[in-house]
This record gives C-alpha cells, sequence and structure tokens, in this order.
C-alpha cells in the first residue's frame, strides 16, 4: 500500500501538493509536522503536513519527501482551521497565511553551494577574468555559499557566471537546507570533579600561589558559590575576580575549572514578582465588570466603551486573573509596539514571569522561544501580549482574548497577503476555541458600535474617568483668523504659546501632535513652481532637516538636498507645510529652555526606541514630546496637563469614507492623554475650520451623536455596517495595459455582480516602486451572499488569467478594506 501527505508550502499556491512517504514516515507523520520538500527543479521548501492518506494524485507523480524536521507537531488543528478561514475569507492562499505566521526560523531556506566539478578537463584559458576567480578559489576550499561568490566576483548578480561555469563543467550546484535558529547558550563554571576533595584542593591552592591571578579566580568562584547558590557564569566570575578570559581559559584547559553551557531564553522578565496590587474598583469599573461577565456567560462578543483614563486596564487585569484561576491561556492584542512596552511593565508587575512578548521587533530567535513556550503551555507563557502577528500562536487553551483599541487601523494587515484584520480574526479564533472575547476602545469602530447597538455583541460602559477626574477642557482655536491677525508664531497660534509656556512653569508636560513625519512634505522653488519628485513614485519628496535629505516615505528612495532647483537653477527654494521635525524646531527657538524630544518612524527605529522615549517622558526627563499618531494609542503619562493638535483639518481632507470616523478616534484618543491625574487637562486643537461638525463633536466628547451622522451617511452610501467592501488593485509598470485589463475586469464584474462596482480609479498616489496602481471596489449588500460573490470573483480572475497579455498583471485583493 503506497502512502501520502498533503503539505502546504509557504508559497501563493491555490492547492496543496501531494507528496510520497514510506509506512513507517506515514505512522511517525501528523499533521503540523514540519518537512523539507523538494519543489521545482531544485529548490527545497518547508512544508507542513496537512493530512497523511493513501490517495495518489492523478495529474502528476509525487515526490518523495527530503526529510522530517519536527519529532512533534509545532501547528496545532485549531491553528490549521483557523488559517483555512482566513486564507477563505480574505481571498489569498493557505501558503501565504503559513508563511506570514509562522516564525522567519521555521521556514528553514534551502541554500545553494558551489562545488568543484573534480570529473571533467577543465582548460583555464578558456575562462574569463570573473569566472577563474571563481574556479581559483574552488581550488583552495571544497564549497563556495552563493555570497562568496558574490563577494569574490564583486558583483550582486552572479547568475550569468555560474551558468557559464556550469556550461564549462567547472562547477556543480548542491542544495543545502539550513536550521536558522539556534538556541542561545550561557557559559557557566564550576570547579573540577577531582578538586571538590578537601586535600586536592588545599594542593591546588598551594600550586596555585605562584600563580596570583589564578588563584584570585579560583577565591573568587568560592565566594560567589558561598553567597550564591546558582550557577556561576563566567562572565560573573571575570568580573568578580578581575581575571580575564584568558586565566579562566588556562584554568579550564588544566581542568581545575569545569565550563558548562544552560540553555536559556533570550527574552527573560529581570526582577521580583511585586505585589502589585490592583486598585479597587468604583461603582462604574464594578457595573461594566458586572455586564461583562453575564454577557461572557451568553457567549457572546462582548464590546467595552470607556472613556479615556476610566480604568480599562483594571477590568482586563481582573478578567485575565480569573482566566489564569481556571488553567487557560489569555491572549491581550495591542494595535502599536508602543503601547506594549508600558503595559507590558505594569502586567509584570503583577503577573511576574507569566508574561510573553511577541511581536516584529523581537528577533526571529526570540520569536521562536515564545513559540515553543506556547506550544509547551509552560508557565512563563500564560499571557502572551502583542501586535497582531500574536495571533497565530499555537495557543491549546485559550481562555480569554482581549483587543483593547479595537477601532484602530493598525490591527489591519496591508502587505504582504493574508490582509487580514486581527480584530475579526481573534473574534474567529474565540470561537473555535470556545473562549471569551472582549472589545475595548474608548471610541469605538462604527461596526462593532453598531453590532453592540443591535444586540449581536454584548455591550459595557464606563462614562466617567478613574478617580472621578474630569475629562479634558478641549477648546478650538482658529488659525485662519490667527493668520489674518499676523498673531501666529511659526505655525503656534498665539493661545497654544500661552498655553505652553503656562504649562512649563507649572512644571508640567506637554504633547503636541502632528500627523506627518519630517521636516515638511514639499519643497518647492519660489522662481517657477517646481518640487522635486520621487522617481519611482507619484509623490513629491518630503524633507528630512536633520539628515540634509528629500526622501520618499512610498519607495525609501532619497537624494541629498539640493543648493538650487533643479529646473531653473535660482537658489529660491522654500517649504510648504510641516512634519514633526519642524515643530521641534520652532519649539528649540520658542522655549529654548524646554527639553523637547520627537517621536515618530524616524526616532524609533530600534528594538528599545520607543521604550527609551516612553520611560524618559515618563520620568519626566522631558518637557514636551512631539509626535505622529503612536502617541495617541493608550500611553498613560501622568504629569501632562496640555495636548496641542497643531493642524486638525489634515485629518478631516482625505479621500476615505472613513476619513471623518477617523479623525474623531485620532483626536479623542490624543485628547485622551491630557489631565490623567487630579487636575483637569487642558486640549487645544488648531484648524481653520473649527465649525466643522467632527471638531464640534470631539470638543463635546459626543460619540453617540458622531456615530448616528456616519450610520446615516454610510447607509445612504453603501458602506459598512449595512455593506460589505471588497478592494481589488490593479498593479503593472506598463500604464496603457494596466488600463486595458482593468476596464477588462470591472466590466466582468458589472455583468456579473450588477450595479456595485465602482471604478476602476486611480488612487491618490498612482505610482508606486515604478509600478502603476488602479482600484475597483465592490460592494456587497448584508443580503447578498459573500461567499458566493467572492467565488464569483475568482472565476473572473482565472478567466483574466488566461488571457495572454493581462497575465502579467497584478490582482491584489483587499476584503473588509479599511
Amino acid at each position: 500500500m503506497q502512502y501520502f501527505i498533503d503539505v502546504i508550502l509557504p508559497i501563493p499556491l491555490e492547492k496543496l501538493f501531494t507528496y510520497s512517504v514510506s509506512e513507517t514516515e506515514a505512522e511517525f507523520l501528523r499533521p503540523g509536522m514540519r518537512v523539507g520538500v523538494p519543489f521545482g527543479k531544485s529548490k527545497i521548501y518547508t512544508g507542513l503536513v496537512h493530512k497523511v492518506h493513501n490517495n495518489e494524485p492523478e495529474i502528476y507523480k509525487a515526490k518523495e519527501i527530503d526529510r522530517i524536521l519536527d519529532e512533534h507537531p509545532i501547528i496545532n488543528e485549531i491553528q490549521l482551521k483557523h488559517w483555512q478561514w482566513i486564507a477563505d475569507y480574505y481571498m489569498c492562499t493557505i501558503g501565504e497565511v503559513f508563511r506570514s505566521a509562522v516564525p522567519g526560523a521555521f521556514l528553514l531556506e534551502s541554500e545553494t553551494l558551489i562545488l568543484r566539478n573534480d570529473e571533467g578537463e577543465i582548460d583555464e584559458s578558456n575562462l574569463e577574468d570573473d569566472e577563474f576567480l571563481v574556479y581559483e578559489a574552488l581550488q583552495h576550499q571544497a564549497l563556495l555559499k552563493v555570497q562568496e561568490v558574490s563577494a569574490i566576483i564583486d558583483r550582486k548578480n552572479i547568475l550569468p557566471v555560474l551558468n557559464r561555469l556550469i556550461e564549462k563543467n567547472v562547477i556543480l550546484l548542491k542544495e543545502e537546507m539550513y536550521e536558522q535558529y539556534k538556541p542561545k547558550l550561557i557559559r557557566y563554571v564550576k570547579l573540577g570533579k577531582e578538586y571538590l576533595l578537601e586535600e586536592k584542593l588545599e594542593a591546588l591552592l598551594n600550586d596555585l600561589s605562584r600563580a596570583p591571578k589564578q588563584s584570585q579566580v579560583v577565591l573568587s568562584l568560592f565566594q560567589l558559590q558561598a553567597t550564591n547558590k546558582k550557577p556561576i557564569k563566567v562572565t560573573e566570575l571575570e568580573k568578580a575576580s578581575g581575571g580575564s578570559k584568558a586565566v579562566i581559559k588556562s584554568l579550564v584547559n588544566k581542568e581545575i575549572l569545569e565550563e558548562y553551557f544552560i540553555r536559556t531564553d533570550r527574552v527573560n522578565y529581570e526582577g521580583e514578582e511585586e505585589n502589585y496590587n490592583l486598585k479597587a474598583f468604583n461603582e462604574y469599573q464594578q457595573k461594566a465588570f458586572d455586564d461583562i461577565s453575564k454577557s461572557f456567560l451568553e457567549d457572546k462578543v462582548t464590546l467595552l466603551h470607556g472613556v479615556t483614563s476610566s480604568g480599562k486596564t483594571e477590568v482586563y487585569v481582573k478578567l485575565i486573573e480569573e482566566c489564569l484561576q481556571r488553567g487557560q491561556q489569555a491572549l491581550y492584542l495591542l494595535p502599536e509596539i508602543a503601547l506594549t512596552t508600558q503595559l507590558i511593565s505594569r502586567l509584570q508587575s503583577y503577573f511576574g514571569e507569566k508574561v510573553s512578548v511577541y511581536h516584529s521587533k523581537y528577533s526571529v530567535q526570540e520569536r521562536v522561544e515564545v513559540w515553543n513556550n506556547v506550544l509547551t503551555q509552560k508557565d512563563k507563557a500564560q499571557i502572551v501580549i502583542g501586535a497582531r502577528s500574536a495571533l497565530f500562536l499555537p495557543y491549546s487553551d485559550l481562555g480569554l482574548i482581549v483587543v483593547d483599541e479595537e477601532h484602530e487601523s493598525s490591527f489591519k494587515q496591508f502587505d504582504p497577503a493574508p490582509r487580514y484584520h486581527a480584530r475579526d480574526a481573534a473574534i474567529v479564533l474565540a470561537k473555535l476555541h470556545d473562549s471569551n472575547i472582549l472589545l475595548g476602545s474608548a471610541t469605538p469602530s462604527i461596526e462593532s458600535f453598531y453590532n453592540a447597538k443591535i444586540g449581536k455583541y454584548g455591550y459595557a460602559q464606563i462614562s466617567r474617568r478613574y478617580g472621578n477626574v474630569l475629562m479634558p477642557d478641549i477648546e478650538l482655536v482658529d488659525i485662519k483668523e490667527q493668520s489674518r491677525k499676523r498673531r501666529m508664531k511659526g505655525h503656534f497660534s498665539e493661545r497654544l504659546f500661552l498655553a505652553i509656556q503656562e504649562a512649563l512653569e507649572a512644571g508640567e508636560q506637554v504633547i503636541l501632535f502632528q500627523n506627518r513625519r519630517g521636516y515638511a512634505p514639499i519643497m518647492e522653488c519660489t522662481t517657477c513652481g517646481h518640487s522635486p519628485q520621487c522617481p519611482n513614485c507619484d509623490v513629491s519628496l518630503t524633507y528630512h532637516q536633520y539628515k540634509k535629505q528629500l526622501r520618499c516615505h512610498y519607495c525609501g528612495y532619497h537624494m541629498a538636498l539640493q543648493e538650487s532647483c533643479q529646473a531653473c537653477g535660482s537658489h529660491t527654494l522654500d517649504t510648504k507645510g510641516f512634519g514633526t521635525e519642524q515643530v521641534e524646531k520652532e519649539l528649540e527657538t520658542l522655549f529654548p529652555d524646554a527639553k523637547t524630544w520627537r517621536m515618530d518612524l524616524d526616532t524609533t527605529r530600534g528594538k528599545h526606541g520607543y521604550e527609551k522615549i516612553i520611560t524618559a517622558f515618563e520620568q519626566q526627563e522631558m518637557d514636551i514630546l512631539v509626535g505622529t499618531q503612536m502617541l495617541t494609542k493608550g500611553l498613560d503619562f501622568r504629569n501632562v496637563s496640555l495636548v496641542g493638535i497643531m493642524n486638525a483639518d489634515s485629518l478631516l481632507n482625505f479621500p476615505d469614507y472613513r476619513a471623518h470616523e477617523r479623525c474623531f478616534q485620532l483626536l479623542t484618543q490624543v485628547a485622551g492623554r491630557a489631565g490623567r491625574t487630579k487636575k483637569r487637562g487642558k486640549v487645544l486643537i488648531q484648524s481653520y475650520n473649527p465649525y466643522h461638525q467632527i471638531l464640534q463633536q470631539v470638543s463635546t466628547h459626543d460619540y453617540d451623536t458622531m456615530f448616528n451622522e456616519q450610520l446615516y451617511e454610510r447607509e445612504q452610501y453603501k458602506y459598512p455596517p449595512n455593506n460589505r467592501i471588497v478592494k481589488i488593485t490593479f498593479k503593472h509598470k506598463e500604464y496603457n495595459r494596466l488600463n486595458e485589463a482593468t476596464e477588462w475586469f470591472a466590466k466582468a464584474l458589472r455583468t456579473t455582480l450588477g450595479g456595485n462596482v465602482l471604478g476602476p480609479e486611480y488612487p491618490p498616489v498612482a505610482r508606486v516602486r515604478n509600478q502603476f496602481l488602479k482600484n475597483v471596489l465592490i460592494k456587497i449588500p448584508n443580503a447578498q451572499s459573500v461567499v458566493k460573490t467572492k467565488m464569483a470573483i475568482k472565476k473572473i480572475e482565472k478567466s483574466f488569467n488566461s488571457i495572454s497579455q493581462y497575465r502579467s498583471v497584478r490582482v491584489i485583493y483587499n476584503v473588509d478594506h479599511i
């Protein structure tokens, strides 16, 4: 009898691929284990076993697997079901979900090795210069890696050279698999076995009296062992004895000391578990907690609508505590890595070792360790805090999922596929695990609030800030009027300038929000009107003053700052608009004594970038923090009395049906950073149009009116929550071919689906990285079957791909486009 396995490959394939295995392999293999499999001509991929069976593929002959990589499954059944749902719902392949879900180290790569061909006769005079360099290198070593060949001939594209060498029988190619994950081993030392006896030890110390440095090392080891009951690290011994590495090494070589290694996790919670006491619930929190518990009993997704600084985190902690008492795992999802840094310390001081953190700023090695800890249900992974990728960990007994700041658009993945929304995917994961799920926000998304209104979700509310602190006082400043009267200081209105001065004199901190990084978005010549554009994208270059550069925020292209206009040669270059960098510069001029800092993508590049800025601000080492929307996400600063919003109009005037909802959420969240302790905070919003309804609703904290108005508009124009949206983006480097292809696709969609197809239309930025873009938007009413609509779209795509001139046009689906 023959045995076969279906394998998920980490590439966008519509179907699973089948491989043949022996009987013993079939008995050993289980779904969720990794196998190395040949695919294509010579590449070896890491595949995931999906099913073991006896059905031979009809179309092709099944190849044998290359090797088995796991002893136990690293992916469980629930994960596979969840991945399948993501692939079906978001119109991508399960291979893409697999690639995105697991840490890169699990996808063993095959590496091409270049070997000497010892069999052929080689005529050296026949070789070109670069070929001879590779040939000569292979005389000195048996094999070369691709990167090494690239370095030898000093070229990135080495394929033509390798192909010529293969034709001339000089080299052979071989695929080798290598493991990317290496456990972290820490060196420890102890006294050699034979010196544990007293007389031997005495003789040793006498011998060493002639080598004072070595004697000092041994004595320091005794002292450390007496005071420390833990194993002694080599680094600790070096420090305590003042001895060098060489001295310790010579003692190890003489077998006086014995060296050994202990495998340790890279991410460890350092510090004692404090008895962090949960603040007692106030009546509003208690009522919300009871409402949540009640709707959990009814197995409902629950929305917690609590104003900023109302103590939502305390409610989450209490729910997590109950979940751990039941012996289950808890997942706490946050939209932004910046938020995790603040929350980790709060949760660790309460739950200690039980907290694990998982997000993209962690190295591959660290993510593998968290994955393994969750898989083996270690104590230190009972609570996982993370950004959206933490959804994919191998939970076996999930009891609670908390999605904090559920309205955030950062929960939606844009590129690459799967373009999933973490909040919606978390709801499905909770259903699969039969666990409770809580969505929390001060400004819930229209969809979630609508679901709570119609009774689909449970609902709990905290309408007062903790400790009855007043909501911040929000004031709108008309900068049109101020500019006319010449009362502006740079980009600061007189009102904002005086308010900052007042706060600084009182020793309080200030947050300023400007939703653009860089110094200025446009640099323009005042003589001819030319502004430098990105050669690869349809956008002007942003001026970054601290690097003296013009940069493209889409593709990363950059050039040095020009002294004169590239078009007319005149020196009259001026900037238009402003970003965080310019606000920071102006503050240094206006308030030279204040310590100012910036928090945007440029200043938080490293793994600890966020942490450093947030900690310094918390400890009041700086007075004014200027930032982009990273600042808006639930951060808790005790001493901030003033929040300034530099220009609210840039948020409102955006070509997007969510612009008004987003603007309300962003401004309310930024405002919520002010006055979180006793004194009432102040928020100043600068705008050219202070009478805009959204700004008025923000200033009165009127979420309900905003919700009703937005819902009415969306019903009129057929947008969510009453309709689903699928956005299809087409990409190609040829303008005309893209136009023809999108017209054909849109026509086919209209024929099949009727009138709810908008486009094709160019987005605001219609060319990125030399690829032209065009969008088609499909609106699916709630009464219409989403599954059937998606099947119809996929069917049209098949016909589309069968037309040869359209095949090279990339089709990208974005379901529930945000």
